[in-house]
């Protein structure tokens, strides 16, 4: 009787960090889209474009950093997970392991970053006559921004697998308002505004990296930097890293690619410019599943490694519901309002914009039932035949994609592929999981794939009817729209989405708010 009762306190300690991270969210896009308009007016075009180009080059080491985040998560909470708590020997091992891998790959960073960025400014970029020496400047302090962003991973780390995440909203928060007072001192600044806004961001994370060590070494008794070290968790860290940064890459390897692919072949920059803006709608909508991830994977990997095969399955279905149900909240009344939107956003909407927009939801919308079975097999440890099978998979994009270009194929073709790869890989990933532990393949199927396909059509098919005979013409019909897409989705996932037990739990947290 105790442990239906446990699993209920861990659902609603989900939902808290939830909660926190989407407030979190939402007050830091805010604070982004008012910054971003403040440092753009008082850098300039050229200035900003600057920074711009120099942040996008260093983030091609993004793929190192995600690698080593995903690696750092899981080995925590599988720590974590065991005997109530975990060893507090082996967990401070784990974490001194892991903060020293971060420490020697940030000095890596700067010793292969420095030379080949110099290559990059001095000989690859197009510099404004007089900008060179800023320019190097930016580069330096942005190596530097980076590499103390490695270092803030592992306690990031261990804040997550402790499930503090009202801790993390608040240091977010911090930043967020760090950023506010970088704007006033740089409109207010004699110095070169770039060179100064740059250095201040360095500033910021300097004092949040601080801010994280005070606070994990109190909490955590496990956050020492440099305790003993086995060389068997070196190893395993260090080769779940290895191939994870496959599947990392892939992803990279495949927006890229598909990037020149439309440039060569498929219309041009005009094209390239309608996929930066679907890019842009893809950045902001996932922000939404990732939240909610972030929020249920302590619990997959601490389930797996405490032995709780049911509760972590329990989980795996009913998150990847959720998650999916989440997106359809978000994706459904931005993809039938997509060519108004757009319109409105922009001043000139390039050719294709609406169309990539519109595949490109519903790819999120298929990605979003992937999370919680990537977050179960990481949490396995087993990941090198998955990351060859679903990252040779993504990677079948590109081939796919030019064939169809060269063959006089439409640019949206890019879009056809992606969605059916997409498809592909959510069956290797039920495959993969079923064949590495007791995971039922069927009960994905019916619980999730079956529950979710059905739901779409009901919810769908309404919606698509009214928007046709009420084209979205003005601000007054996009919100009569959005609303009703709420209203529906919210009936027929509660009717047709959730599971008689899951009925049951949202009335009596609804008796409850009415009862206040």
């Amino acid at each position: 009787m105790t442990e239906p009762m446990d699993n209920s306190c861990k659902n609603r300690r989900i939902a808290r960090n939830a909660a926190a991270l989407y407030i979190r969210m939402f007050l830091l896009m805010a604070i982004s889209l008012y910054t971003s308009r403040v440092i753009l007016q008082v850098l300039g075009v050229e200035d900003f474009g600057i920074f711009g180009v120099i942040a996008g080059f260093v983030a091609l080491f993004g793929v190192l950093s995600r690698s080593l985040s995903s690696a750092a998560s899981r080995f925590l909470n599988f720590e974590l997970g065991k005997c109530d708590g975990g060893n507090a020997e082996k967990l401070r091992g784990v974490f001194s392991t892991i903060f020293v891998i971060h420490l020697l790959m940030a000095v890596l960073i700067v010793v292969l970053g420095e030379p080949i960025g110099y290559w990059f400014v001095h000989h690859q970029m197009n510099v404004p006559t007089g900008r060179l020496t800023a320019t190097m400047w930016v580069f330096h302090f942005s190596v530097i921004n980076f590499c103390i962003n490695l270092l803030i991973v592992p306690f990031n780390a261990a804040i997550i697998a402790h499930e503090k995440m009202s801790v993390f909203a608040y240091i977010s928060l911090f930043e967020g308002i760090a950023k506010l007072l970088m704007c006033f001192l740089v409109i207010h600044s004699p110095f070169d505004h770039l060179i100064y806004y740059v250095g201040l961001t360095v500033v910021v994370q300097l004092i949040i990296v601080v801010v994280y060590y005070l606070y994990c070494k109190w909490q955590f008794s496990e956050c020492t930097l440099f305790a003993k070290n086995d060389r068997q968790t070196i190893r395993d860290i260090t080769s779940f890293a290895g191939w994870n940064i496959i599947g990392s890459s892939s992803a990279i390897l495949v927006n890229q690619g598909c990037n020149i692919l439309l440039n060569l072949y498929g219309g041009g920059l005009v094209v390239n410019a309608a996929r930066t803006i679907s890019n842009q709608v893809q950045h902001a909508v996932h922000g939404f599943i990732e939240n909610f991830i972030t929020a249920v994977k302590p619990q997959i990997t601490q389930s797996y490694a405490a032995g709780n095969l049911n509760y972590m399955m329990m989980l795996v279905l009913t998150g990847a519901r959720l998650s999916y149900y989440l997106m359809l909240f978000v994706c459904l009344p931005l993809l039938l309002n997509a060519d108004f939107i757009l319109h409105a956003w922009l001043t000139e909407v390039p050719n294709y914009s609406v169309e990539f927009v519109q595949w490109t939801l519903a790819y999120i919308l298929v990605e979003s039932l992937s999370g919680t079975l990537i977050t179960a097999q990481l949490a396995t440890g087993i990941i090198r035949n998955y990351q060859l099978l679903v990252g040779g998979l993504q990677l079948l994009n590109l081939p796919v994609g030019y064939l169809m270009l060269i063959l006089g194929c439409s640019p949206l073709s890019i879009y056809y592929a992606a969605l059916a790869f997409a498809v592909i890989c959510l069956v290797a990933r039920i495959y993969m999981l079923s064949s590495t532990m007791k995971f039922s393949a069927r009960a994905f199927i019916i619980q999730v794939l079956g529950r979710v396909a059905v739901t779409t059509i009901v919810v769908s098919f309404p919606l698509i009817l009214y928007t046709r005979f009420h084209p979205t013409d003005c601000w007054t019909d996009a919100l009569q729209n959005v609303i009703l897409c709420i209203l529906i989705n919210a009936l027929v996932i509660y009717v047709v989405g959730c599971t008689q037990r899951e009925r049951s739990t949202i009335r009596m947290y609804l008796r409850k708010i009415i009862h206040q």
